[in-house]
């Protein structure tokens, strides 16, 4: 009877596993293996079982007796096998010590073997080369380890490892052949094949890889399969939080801010920070941006340090965060430090627009200006639209604030309309309000007009408080209640220096002397602790004075 029991059970366990019903699964197998120790093969499905409904503790005590029983069996190839998932999985759970010693046990049964586990190995050994800035090494670590998937007919070693290889390519600026590996790679994921694990680790390494280098139209594609995947799957924990926040990424940028955050709390909700520390960090970084940019100051507070307490840097947005609240110091201090503590090319894209916005804001224009520098190099280094797009922003926000809106223009318009073309309203309406105060101080004040009546609408229509509050802030006419205690006749002074006005040119328009106003530009200097017409000119544009 006992018998018949346990046979039932593993047969509605594999049948259940077939069915990808992953929870089932592992209830059957688990039942009929206390009534007796499950072969291997049952174990194995067991065990993957365990993994893919975030039962960590079932899985690696499962990996354990898998090890064992095969290493007591005569087969040390299939107890490397395993051994080598244990290592892997400890070491993305930070567990670095356990990871390497069973990586080391797994590496001792097969140096002697030419078996496909030698593929396997190579893996964690691409990741620290990839670390390390060894970007050769890692590329041919990869490309050795896919050679191994194919010459033994493992697909999913193969299509990870080519993933893998187009990530470093792609982080070296070799953005067509990094992007031909990755296709390749999802090409095999979606058209099966390969295992539930290997899946998921595919998918989430490819999107990471577009969302770095903003290449949005296929974040949007592969983010979208990877959701239909998720949803097959209603019992799947890993892979399914990394999911959820991109899908919360995409949303912001797109305009449904709600959305956003329902997603990104899902995220924090559906994976712990044992199962998997990235996800549940950048659950909680997407609530803190959007809570930013719409001006919950507190809530973006709260959610930033819970992200750094997960071990994600909180930046830029905390640099950003302090800005708003008129900390102008410490943000200068937060997105400096977070620059100097990074060399990679692609994070250091992802900070120089806040580091120029707060240097431009702090009226340091030539500390924007170096920065706005930088990032144009990175764009023309790795040559996508969207960080392209990104270097002309800053470019045309630091010409503006250097008072030289007819450059400004261009740059500021041909982002725009990236932005507008990948449907990123926030961002575009941004980018309107630059082009209307260029406009502005060129005297074309119907198109200034338009460009603002179109950002107040995007913003009204997310609710972006901060920057309707910044739209409506009125221009201080004089006295007291003007920035810095400017006069009148000096905050008219002050408007036609961001022009880009000559003192001769302002002594003439005004009908004063050029001593007269070469006094009140002193006095603007003095006022506002600035020390160039740049800077004058950014303190200007910070306080919507132009």
């Amino acid at each position: 009877m006992g018998g018949a029991r346990k046979a039932d059970d593993v047969d509605r366990g594999r049948e259940s596993y077939r069915r990808q019903a992953w929870a089932e699964a592992f209830r059957c197998f688990s039942a009929a293996d206390g009534q007796a120790p499950l072969p291997a093969p049952d174990l194995e499905l067991y065990a993957l079982a365990a993994a893919l409904t975030g039962r960590d503790d079932d899985y690696f005590a499962l990996l354990d007796r898998l090890y064992q029983m095969y290493l007591d069996g005569g087969e040390p190839i299939r107890a490397a096998h395993w051994a080598f998932w244990m290592g892997f999985r400890l070491a993305a759970q930070r567990e670095m010590g356990r990871a390497g010693g069973w990586l080391a046990r797994a590496q001792r049964l097969v140096e002697k073997t030419d078996c496909v586990e030698q593929g396997y190995l190579m893996l964690p050994t691409v990741q620290r080369l990839a670390a390390e800035g060894n970007a050769d090494g890692a590329r041919a670590a990869a490309a050795e380890a896919a050679a191994l998937g194919d010459r033994f007919g493992d697909p999913g070693l193969s299509a990870f490892a080519r993933c893998m290889e187009g990530r470093v390519l792609l982080r070296q600026g070799q953005v067509a052949p990094g992007l031909s590996l990755l296709d390749e790679a999802m090409v095999a994921v979606t058209g099966g094949g390969v295992g539930p694990v290997l899946t998921g680790l595919i998918y989430c390494t490819a999107i990471a890889c577009c969302s770095q280098l903003y290449m949005m139209d296929r974040a949007r594609e592969w983010t979208a399969a990877l959701a239909s995947w998720c949803d097959a799957q209603p019992d799947l924990v890993p892979f399914s939080g990394t999911c959820l926040v991109h899908r919360a990424e995409l949303m912001q940028l797109g305009g449904s801010w709600p959305e956003a955050i329902d997603e990104a709390r899902r995220a924090a909700e559906r994976v712990s920070r044992r199962i998997d520390w990235r996800a549940n960090a950048d659950a909680h970084y997407q609530q803190a941006e959007v809570h930013r940019l719409r001006g919950d100051f507190p809530a973006a507070e709260q959610a930033y340090r819970s992200a750094s307490e997960l071990g994600r840097e909180a930046q830029p947005g905390m640099a950003l965060l302090r800005l708003a609240q008129g900390r102008s110091a410490d943000a200068v201090n937060s997105i400096r430090g977070a620059l100097r503590a990074s060399n990679d090319r692609l994070q250091r894209a992802r900070l120089l627009p806040a580091a120029v916005e707060i240097a431009l804001a702090g009226g340091d224009v030539a500390d924007a200006r170096r920065g706005a520098n930088e990032l144009g190099e990175i764009a023309a280094d790795f040559g996508t639209e969207v960080i392209g797009a990104m270097a002309a922003h800053a470019q045309g926000a630091v010409d503006l604030a250097d008072g030289r809106p007819d450059a400004a223009l261009e740059p500021l318009r041909r982002a725009f309309r990236v932005w507008h073309e990948v449907g990123a309203p926030y961002i575009a309406a941004r980018l309107r309000v630059l082009i209307a105060r260029a406009c502005r101080a060129l005297g074309d004040r119907d198109t200034a007009t338009l460009e603002l009546d179109l950002a107040r609408r995007v913003f009204e229509q997310l609710g972006a408080a901060p920057d309707l509050a910044a739209l409506d802030a009125p221009a201080p006419a004089a006295g007291r209640d003007a920035p810095a205690g400017l006069s009148p006749r000096e905050i008219e002074v002050l408007r036609l220096v961001a022009a880009g006005k000559t003192n001769k040119s302002i002594a003439k328009q005004l009908f004063l002397s050029e001593k007269t106003v070469d006094r009140h530009v002193s006095n603007i200097f003095a006022k506002t602790n600035v020390a160039s017409r740049a800077a004058a000119t950014a303190f200007a544009y910070q306080h919507g004075l132009v």
